[in-house]
């Protein structure tokens, strides 16, 4: 295999397993298991072999392969490529999909299908985020839609129909957005281009597309139209609400993948088109990003505080803990815009241990309702400590990874928006509270009779938690060679921001 070839490889080799696994016989059903295993392993390595190759030092894209004509009439090209924007998320996938894996071992219900859903669902995130032809980038995001709807709507929860359907108006709607949008860059670039390289050079374009004096209505559409598409899969409010219904009622691995990854995608579609190809537009409009992300922070803790299923609890904390990601990357500043990216792999991999450990306590007491627990700890100390670890790593504690993400954005942040910065604070505050407890509420007191015979956390429940938990403790305690990893393009991406914010001010008046 060449090197050049290996973002083919990462992203298509799960859709051989796709493929295959429907042709298995009912009787060898639980082979899908081995072969969905077997196929996210090498898709690990070569996720290693690119995190080893990739020139820390390079501000442009990296393993490039095409552009190969595919829709040769209308100039659709196969084009992929990453740089260190996109890198930490073709890391973040690669590991989330190999743990989700493990997570589902014990699904019994239509194990061929399941499986297959779930390898599609890996090459549509995969594909995501290494394309860089725009029609591209849209069949991989479309691609998702399919097999998450099934893998909800079919091995879900009691209302997993309705989550399962709200999921997919939401997610359509966002895609409708950027379609529109994808259709009219298209049509009013120079040339008649879907390449994402090529658009974003902004100056190089003539008509509607290139970068004027003055206020460009057409520019300002299409990044609301993007904008609008990427904050509902992040999820930002008033766009959250898909969320927790479709999380409280998937199955434990696909909550894993939905938080884990399906949620960057918005944040990293926003980096990759809004400021990438709308710097002027960003520049304006970056207060009012700034004022959704604090609002995620503080409404999501807000809501996670009110909440009595563990596992809702667990998802409106997503929501906030993305509102980080919104306040730093519109911030403008180096140390925001590293933070929030580093924030986004960081959330990935400790909320994937949230997830799972959820599905833990469920398997044995089939329920999340937090207060009916108590004195948990006298029967399942091991479970008891990797609950409070990664607790400990939600709510930022220095040591692990997830104080190094918000640390960084809030010294990023505090310069542009001091005020915002203030109130976001807060959410760190109410999230200790929620999460502390939590912990208080399940593990302490007394104990159940009832629940005196649950089983402590098992060796298959330790080995999908232990990669996600040295991660966890290794980025904490020396997260330089990711931020090395992802600081080049994103310090080029903010330096292509920065010349319009003197503008901004009278700019954002055209906006009303």
């Amino acid at each position: 295999m060449e090197i050049s070839s290996i973002l083919t490889w990462i992203t298509f080799i799960p859709l051989a397993g796709f493929i295959f696994i429907p042709f298995l016989p009912k009787a060898s059903e639980g082979l899908a298991k081995w072969i969905a295993l077997f196929l996210t392993i090498p898709q690990l390595v070569l996720a290693g072999i690119i995190f080893k190759n990739f020139n820390t030092a390079a501000e442009g894209f990296q393993f490039i392969q095409g552009p190969y004509a595919w829709i040769d009439t209308f100039n659709i090209n196969y084009l992929v490529g990453i740089d260190s924007i996109s890198v930490s998320m073709v890391l973040l996938t690669a590991i989330i999909c190999f743990v989700a894996v493990i997570v589902s071992w014990n699904i019994d219900k239509r194990v061929r299908a399941y499986f297959a859903f779930l390898l599609l669902l890996n090459t549509g995130m995969m594909g995501t985020f290494v394309a860089l032809d725009f029609f591209l980038f849209y069949i991989f995001w479309e691609l998702m839609l399919l097999p998450m709807y099934f893998l909800i709507g079919i091995w879900g929860g009691p209302r997993r129909e309705y989550a399962a359907i709200k999921f997919f108006i939401y997610t359509l709607l966002g895609s409708l957005f950027m379609l529109l949008v994808m259709v009219a860059m298209y049509l009013y670039s120079d040339g008649h281009v879907f390449n994402m390289i090529t658009l974003a050079n902004t100056d190089t374009h003539v008509g509607l597309l290139a970068i004027k004096d003055g206020f460009n209505y057409f520019r300002l559409l299409c990044w609301l139209g993007l904008f609008v598409g990427f904050a509902i899969k992040v999820p930002m409010f008033p766009f959250h609400t898909w969320l927790p219904d479709a999380h409280v009622e998937a199955p434990t691995a696909i909550s894993v993948i939905l938080a884990g990854v399906l949620l960057k995608m918005g944040t990293y579609g926003m980096l990759r088109f809004n400021y990438m190809m709308f710097p002027d537009i960003t520049a304006s409009c970056g207060v009012i990003v700034a004022t959704f992300g604090v609002i995620n922070i503080v409404y999501g803790a807000l809501c996670a505080m009110a909440q009595t299923d563990l596992k809702k609890l667990i998802a409106y904390s997503s929501i906030s803990h993305m509102g980080f990601v919104l306040l730093g990357m519109s911030a403008f500043t180096a140390e925001g815009i590293s933070g929030a990216v580093m924030q986004m792999f960081n959330h990935g991999t400790i909320t994937a241990m949230l997830f799972i450990l959820v599905g833990v306590i469920y398997d044995r007491a089939h329920h999340r309702d937090i207060n009916k627990f108590g004195g948990l700890y006298n029967i399942m100390p091991r479970y008891g400590v990797w609950v409070a670890f990664a607790f400990f790593a939600a709510l930022g504690l220095p040591g692990l990874s997830g104080f190094i993400g918000e640390a960084l954005v809030f010294l990023g942040s505090y310069p542009t928006y001091p005020v915002l910065t203030i109130v976001a604070l807060s959410g760190v505050i109410i999230g200790a509270a929620y999460l502390l407890w939590t912990i208080q509420r399940m593990f302490f007191g007394s104990l159940d009779e009832k629940y005196a015979t649950l089983k402590d956390i098992s060796l298959r429940e330790v080995l999908s938690l232990a990669p996600l938990g040295v991660i966890v403790v290794l980025l904490g305690v020396y997260p330089k060679p990711m931020l090395d990893l992802i600081d080049t393009s994103l310090v080029a991406l903010n330096a292509k921001i920065i010349p319009y914010l003197e503008t901004a001010t009278p700019y954002l008046a055209n906006l009303f």
